[in-house]
């Protein structure tokens, strides 16, 4: 697919960010967010000072463009215990070096929109996170009104678990905040009080089930007993010797 704003057929690439990206990555992130970043950050990300990151090219862009970036993807490995998320998970005390990876930003030009861009970015970040075997999981924040971006990360599977009121200050104007996730290696969450009562409910109808099941087994394999039957004919002598009862009127079969 080609979008209609770019005049040639992009051959997108993925590679680590670099320090010759800082230029390109700061003006990328002053013309996508309405937050400023400290240049603390863009020379941490080009740097690989405890954030990793990802950078979309295209090859095929023309005039000596085809190693600038295009689109973008920060993270950071960050201790479970020490995170807001670290009720959102069962966390095991007995292994304090459980991690999680947080991505800080996300962006794609415009003109490159639409392409599968973003969504290749983020999966570059949960394989990364599931090749690391003390990882539960991807979580970030996304602001309320960004819409297109809520849509992405559900179609990817990301859940929303929680809405911060007020999480973002911008121009002095607050918004609200989503928080998603998205599991790797085995992580999950608590229940909550309404699984843990599905899961009970769930329990014990398998459990009635199973029981049922042996007593109609047990019926079946269990001896019948003699049944008797209306007819004017005595009881044999040798039914009489096995039976301790007499069936006056009755034939045993």
């Amino acid at each position: 697919m080609v979008n209609r704003k770019i005049s040639h057929r992009p051959t997108i690439c993925y590679r680590p960010i670099q320090p010759s990206d800082l230029e390109v990555l700061e003006r990328l992130h002053a013309d996508i967010f309405p937050i400023r970043y400290e240049e603390e950050f863009f020379q941490s990300v080009v740097h690989a000072r405890d954030i990793v990151s990802w950078a979309a090219v295209d090859r095929s862009r023309p005039n000596g463009h085809s190693d600038e970036l295009i689109g973008f993807v920060t993270a950071r490995i960050v201790l479970a215990k020490e995170t807001e998320i670290g009720d959102l998970l069962i966390y095991n005390p007995l292994k304090p070096d459980q991690t999680l990876v947080y991505i800080l930003t996300l962006g794609v030009v415009e003109t490159y929109r639409n392409l599968g861009i973003a969504r290749s970015l983020i999966r570059q970040v949960v394989k990364y996170a599931s090749s690391i075997p003390t990882c539960h999981a991807v979580y970030l924040h996304v602001i309320s009104y960004n819409i297109p971006a809520i849509h992405l990360y559900k179609k990817m599977s990301f859940k929303c678990i929680r809405r911060l009121q007020g999480f973002y200050l911008i121009n002095g104007q607050h918004y609200d905040a989503f928080l998603f996730v998205y599991y790797v290696n085995g992580g999950c969450s608590p229940c909550s009080p309404l699984e843990l009562l599905v899961a009970a409910v769930s329990c014990m109808t398998s459990s009635l089930k199973t029981v049922a099941a042996r007593l109609r087994k047990n019926e079946e394999e269990s001896p019948k007993l003699p049944k008797c039957k209306e007819t004017n004919f005595l009881i044999s002598m040798q039914a009489k010797r096995n039976l301790t009862t007499e069936c006056t009127g009755y034939e045993c079969v």
